[in-house]
């Protein structure tokens, strides 16, 4: 199972009469965008906007943000199970405009422990360096649902604009020599007493009922999901993607597309010095029994399917995660199988004991990558962007924004840049 990304740099983005990259330069056409994202019926307008990495912005909230690509002819579909047919994901040449990004914007913030601004694309100031986003340039999407469509209608029809926006953007260097190619494959002969290493990624948290018709491995929910085994392709080209319900740390298409794990893991495999074994996608689990089935479930696949040596594991959501990702760490140590696993401190009292949530003197490699409870004074932005006049002037109204807030601040699979530090 080959995979192979085809690299186009982008260091701006800017609007003409047809969509099409120009050097290093995408130029978007508008209204051939506004038309694509309209045929959505759910949908009563559209708007966007541009914003260029470093420009004092702030926009928000954020549905989702995704990279630019598009499969080339003859290779698995785009995004399949939601915009092409269920077909596996991760085979043939994917156009990739790094550098860019779609960033689809809710009309209100959905609340929860986030608050009424939600979460926030902020691309200037201490707290932007805390987010790869503000590097990027991005194409803001800010799509109107027609009035009185349930959350989950409302919620999908955002999903879909986004994911056809990214698509036909990168259909633009279809036609384009790439820069450079990133192959990704787990062929290759290893020297003997290589270690085989396995990846096991929490992709939802149970604490949370999956809204009706929600989208999230080849276009289905998790209702009834058991962990399953997954190629590391199938996580970078399409088949898994965020909730939509902004979690604690959450994930977006963007991270996936860009995983750091399975990116770490495959340039350590390309240099010899692990054998990439394989992923196993599951969720944390809603009840004790449930919990108990699926770390024995995920356990079970990575020692006898991947016959993997070692495991890294990563966890979705908020604290009750912590307890699933322990639990097949524990197990898995049991059979023999070294783990490291990701952790991220959730807790108000800023105490390392509170922040772990478990205590398995086995599971001993622990990686804790930072936590929301820091804080940083708001710059005044330039512009504010948002769904609604009211929305805009209470962005451009802050006073401090915390890491909860921020937009790629705090990931707890792996692609945060805080770190947690004992004084």
């Amino acid at each position: 199972m080959h995979l192979d990304l085809a690299i186009h740099p982008i260091t701006e983005i800017t609007s003409g009469q047809a969509t099409r990259l120009e050097a290093t330069t995408l130029i978007v056409n508008f209204e051939a965008l506004m038309k694509l994202v309209l045929e959505d019926a759910a949908l009563a307008g559209v708007d966007f906007e541009i914003v260029r990495a470093g420009e004092s912005v702030r926009a928000g909230p954020v549905f989702d943000i995704i990279e630019p690509r598009a499969k080339a002819p003859e290779s698995s579909p785009d995004f399949p199970g939601v915009l092409g047919p269920p077909q596996t994901a991760g085979m043939g040449v994917t156009h990739v405009l790094q550098g860019a990004a779609v960033t689809v914007l809710r009309e209100e913030s959905n609340g929860d422990s986030r608050g009424a601004v939600g979460y926030i694309l902020e691309m200037s100031g201490a707290a932007a360096a805390g987010s790869q986003y503000s590097s990027l340039h991005h194409l803001i999407v800010i799509p109107r649902a027609r009035p009185g469509l349930p959350a989950h209608a409302r919620h999908k029809a955002y999903r879909l604009a986004g994911l056809k926006v990214a698509v036909h953007l990168g259909q633009a260097a279809m036609n384009e020599v790439p820069a450079w190619t990133e192959s990704c494959s787990t062929d290759g002969e290893a020297a003997s007493g290589t270690p085989r290493i396995a990846y096991v990624g929490q992709i939802f948290s149970r604490q949370r009922k999956p809204e009706q018709g929600e989208q999230i491995l080849y276009g289905a929910d998790t209702d009834g999901m058991l962990p399953v085994v997954l190629h590391p392709n199938e996580w970078l080209d399409g088949a898994v993607l965020p909730s939509y319900h902004v979690s604690l740390g959450g994930a977006e298409t963007y991270f996936y597309q860009n995983h750091p794990v399975v990116h770490a893991l495959y340039r350590r495999h390309r240099a010899g010095e692990l054998v990439f074994a394989g992923t196993v996608a599951t969720m944390a689990a809603a009840d004790n029994f449930d919990r108990e089935r699926n770390c024995a479930f995920a356990a079970h696949l990575v020692k006898w399917v991947l016959r993997a040596d070692a495991a890294v594991l990563t966890k979705f959501g908020g604290g009750v995660p912590h307890s699933d990702l322990a639990e097949t760490a524990r197990l898995l140590e049991g059979m023999g199988i070294r783990t490291a696993v990701q952790v991220t401190d959730l807790a108000r009292d800023h105490k390392v004991e509170s922040a772990l949530l478990f205590n398995f003197p086995e599971v001993d490699a622990i990686v804790c990558i930072g936590g929301n409870s820091t804080a940083w004074q708001a710059p005044k932005v330039k512009r504010s962007i948002a769904a609604s006049p009211e929305m805009a002037e209470r962005l451009a109204g802050l006073v401090e924004i915390h890491a909860l807030n921020v937009i790629g601040v705090g990931n707890q699979q792996g692609a945060s840049r805080l770190r947690s530090m004992i004084y």
